[in-house]
């Protein structure tokens, strides 16, 4: 019923911005963790931030804070991921993913979440 489509990838050189998004459809929660992940090939799958909507609090990895900033809109249908200082690091499959409030995860564990998008790749050059 829930469905994620993701956009605006694609392969950018170092320092350069991207904005991400999130095309959403059928909210089967009320409150939820709503986010981003990243995966590399043959590595595991890493959050890279997601906001909680109960409290419209946001958590962001580490690797990305300061040039990250997630955000969704009035309507709720569209969740964004500006990225700018890109870094050749950041390369990586981005997966929108969406998942319930009430698992006892952390905000980075896969397990909380449901709902996946296919992905949209990113590609960052030196």
């Amino acid at each position: 019923q829930v469905q994620l489509v993701e956009s605006g990838g694609g392969s950018v050189q170092t320092g350069e911005s991207l904005r991400l998004s999130c095309a959403a459809s059928g909210y089967p929660y009320t409150t939820y963790y709503m986010g981003w992940f990243r995966q590399r090939p043959g590595e595991e799958r890493e959050g890279v931030a997601v906001i909680y909507t109960g409290g419209r609090a946001k958590y962001y990895a580490d690797s990305v804070k300061g040039r990250f900033t997630i955000s969704q809109d009035n309507a709720k249908n569209t969740l964004y991921l500006q990225m700018n200082s890109l870094k050749p690091e950041d390369t990586a499959m981005y997966y929108c993913a969406m998942g319930p409030a009430y698992y006892g995860y952390r905000w980075s564990d896969m397990r909380r979440y449901n709902y996946w998008g296919q992905g949209t790749q990113v590609t960052v050059s030196p």
